[in-house]
């Protein structure tokens, strides 16, 4: 086995386990002020490309929460998706329209979506922007995820503006990315 490829790996590894510690260990006050101090730079991107459907997600596991800024654009107008598991294209994703009151259910990830209704997916190349969740970025638009590809499948597919949200202690000077790692095209730090 090739061990450089195996240390790499070992140094994504470590580095996912790292932040999502240091996520968890930020209080709700950090959390929250975290989710309000991306809701300006947020509308101004949004406002600069003129994006109309925008994709979020549901916060997991101490991942920044987009919900106040989704409570704002509902309110503009925008029209909102979130992601579900592709039931039949594994490893992929399918972008559901989002009502604030939409049921979620929880799907072997162990993470919340909505429920899926096929009348509700829009098609990847119709979504504006996407704002995609990290576990790791760096300061040249890097993004580590949770190691499934979802989000790098669903970035090289798309022609949205990519837009990665995360807390400041999320951030390091350069990751350890991989060749299928996707790049951002904004990065916003709460």
């Amino acid at each position: 086995m090739n061990t450089s490829l195996d240390s790499h790996q070992a140094l994504r590894q470590s580095l996912r386990r790292e932040m999502k510690i240091k996520r968890q260990q930020l209080s709700p006050k950090a959390q929250q002020q975290a989710s309000q101090a991306i809701i300006a730079p947020a509308l101004d991107l949004i406002a600069h490309y003129q994006a109309q459907h925008i994709a979020f997600y549901l916060p997991f596991n101490g991942e920044i929460s987009p919900l106040a800024l989704m409570e704002i654009l509902h309110k503009q107008g925008k029209s909102l998706y979130l992601p579900v598991v592709h039931p039949f294209s594994a490893g992929n994703l399918l972008f559901i329209a989002y009502e604030p009151n939409d049921e979620w259910i929880t799907h072997s990830l162990g993470m919340q979506e909505p429920k899926l209704d096929v009348r509700k997916v829009l098609p990847l190349n119709e979504l504006g922007m996407i704002f995609t969740p990290l576990v790791a970025c760096d300061k040249h638009n890097g993004r580590l995820g949770y190691g499934g590809g979802f989000y790098d499948r669903t970035l090289s597919q798309s022609s949205a503006i990519s837009v990665g949200i995360a807390h400041r202690c999320q951030q390091v000077e350069k990751l350890p990315l991989a060749a299928w790692d996707e790049p951002l095209d904004h990065l916003i730090l709460g």
